[in-house]
């Protein structure tokens, strides 16, 4: 709709610039008011203007509203201020926006913004190490609704998962298998502080102790001459695995590509890497390890790669992975990860850099921690024993769709305080129950609307416009407005990469239209305004659906 009105003005700029008033070009930039008065659109374009032409904004602001309020959708145009122009829109032009919405139907929302650009979005890639908590489900909801925007847009998506099965890490979850599996078999064990704790190890031992009874009983994993170290690391990495995938899917998310850091090595990437690297002089040796000298790109000081005694470092495989992934070609390449990785950013973009890429063509979303209260009363995340409360749990409690709900309420780089009473309330100071029940109100007035034999038209036909007209009410005029903003927010929310705006403007229209139902009725005994108003509950209802759909939640028919 922006392009619009932006086509308007752009055409009073070019009329004034072909008749001598004006002579200077500049971009239309185009803001909402938010309040009224100021109108539907405003634009600073005499401002802009201004220097070049030797003139006061106000004066080139009365040449621009002259050939703006030609325009026939345009009601009035202002001068404002030190010269902003302010544009008040025909009813009639909102009638239009309301009649294409009715008539795209569930296709309302799909933009040609991405032009079928190749962009990946990597998120969750929670170490193989055990379940996923909250902080991951977050990453999750964030990873999953900016590629549902992304596509939504316009955009070719890959959603992927990387795996880090590499390194002490992955040895360290093998060697706590063994312990636990020595547990139940009655040996005496003693359990390093570092070494993973949780009860969800035990549960794998028991699994491990099903499937190879006493076979490992006197193993020393790790030991020279021993090999059971990789059993007890892939048993442990797939049984987490398994747990993760499952969780992931309950939680409405799913991967493209599962991507595994082993192959990284196994495909020979890393060196591969590091040979690149090294033609492009960026990499150093000192005092034993391969430095790669990041500092030459903005990083604040250089990042090894390879250490003394010849292992990788994460960044090593970091470098090989984000490379692996400019080859294969996407535009865009976009990392969703925890607040505790932000220091992380300068190094990979120093690495874009020293492989001559634009460093814009990665972007790095950062998680922020979530804390889990119960009426208000902060709850304990976690405990030496290795326990915290996971993203099953929570799911189990609230739901998948107040869980990723309450996930997006927020910019995912601000704090979260996500609480498990509200999340569980029907009523209204609820945000995803106030949601939903908007759908769900909408289709028991169509169910109701039925049984009285009233007929809403399922096709946009020539007599809608006349139809719509009689939703001449402030109210009902304010959600056609807040309605025709809705590709608008797609578009920003893919373009900038936050989900979370598709959140607030289905709380922003929730808020409208509850209110104007609980003051007005919809099937009334006029046949021409209750068509009208039903034709209006149809298009909320359209629009709540698709945006919870971009948000994974559900759009309840019942509540």
């Amino acid at each position: 709709m922006k392009g619009t009105i932006r086509e308007i003005i752009t055409k009073a700029l070019d009329g004034a610039i072909a008749g001598g008033a004006l002579k200077t070009r500049k971009p239309v930039i185009l803001e909402r008011p938010k309040r009224e008065e100021f109108g539907d659109f405003s634009t600073n374009l005499a401002m802009l203007l201004a220097p070049e032409e030797g003139r006061s904004p106000r004066d080139i602001a009365s040449i621009l509203v002259e050939g703006i309020a030609a325009s026939p959708v345009v009601a009035r145009c202002e001068v404002a201020g030190p010269g902003f122009i302010n544009i008040f829109l025909k009813r009639s032009y909102w009638y239009s926006i309301l009649a294409e919405i009715l008539r795209k139907g569930e296709g309302y929302g799909d933009l040609d913004t991405g032009g079928g650009e190749k962009i990946q979005v990597e998120f969750v890639s929670a170490n193989p190490t055990g379940p996923l908590h909250i902080g991951h489900g977050r990453g999750a909801a964030v990873g999953d609704a900016c590629a549902n925007v992304l596509k939504a847009a316009g955009f070719d998506v890959t959603r992927e998962y990387y795996i880090n099965d590499v390194g002490r890490q992955m040895e360290t979850l093998g060697r706590s298998l063994f312990l636990r599996y020595q547990e139940l078999l009655g040996m005496p064990v003693e359990f390093p502080d570092d070494y993973y704790r949780g009860e969800y190890m035990k549960e794998i031992a028991r699994d491990f102790l099903t499937k190879y009874g006493t076979r490992y009983r006197d193993a020393r994993p790790g030991e020279p001459g021993d090999d059971s170290l990789p059993v007890f690391i892939e048993f442990a990495k797939d049984s987490i695995m398994s747990g993760i995938k499952k969780d992931l899917a309950d939680f409405g998310v799913g991967f493209d590509v599962w991507y595994s850091e082993k192959d990284l090595f196994d495909k020979g990437l890393v060196e591969e890497t590091l040979k690149e690297l090294e033609g492009r002089n960026v990499l150093y040796e000192k005092d034993g390890a391969l430095w790669f000298r990041t500092t030459d790109y903005g990083d604040d000081k250089d990042r090894v790669l390879v250490k003394a005694d010849g292992s990788t470092t994460y960044f090593a495989s970091d470098t090989a992975y984000h490379r692996e992934k400019l080859k294969r070609g996407f535009k865009r390449i976009v990392d969703v990860w925890g607040a505790d990785h932000h220091g992380y950013q300068p190094r990979m973009k120093a690495l874009f850099k020293a492989l001559g890429e634009d460093e814009e063509r990665l972007k790095i979303i950062f998680i922020q921690l979530v804390s889990l209260s119960r009426g208000g009363v902060p709850l304990k995340m976690s405990t030496r024993a290795g326990e915290f409360i996971t993203l099953r749990e929570v799911m189990e409690e609230v739901g998948k769709d107040a869980c990723r709900f309450f996930f997006l309420m927020r910019r995912p780089d601000a704090h979260l305080d996500f609480d498990l009473e509200l999340a569980k309330k029907q009523a209204p100071e609820n945000p995803v129950y106030y949601v939903q029940y908007c759908h769900a109100r909408i289709m028991s007035i169509m169910e109701f609307a039925r049984e009285r034999g009233v007929d809403v038209p399922d096709v946009v036909g020539p007599d809608t416009l006349k139809e719509l007209s009689r939703l001449d009410q402030k109210e009902e005029v304010a959600i056609i407005k807040h309605l025709a903003g809705f590709e608008e927010v797609i578009e920003k929310s893919a373009v900038e990469m936050e989900p979370h705006r598709v959140t607030f403007y289905l709380q922003e229209l929730a808020g409208l239209f509850h209110p104007y139902y609980n003051r007005n009725r919809v099937v009334t005994d006029d046949p021409g305004l209750t068509t009208a108003r039903l034709l209006l509950c149809r298009a909320v209802a359209t629009v709540v659906a698709k945006g919870l759909g971009l948000l994974g939640v559900s759009a309840p028919k019942k509540m």
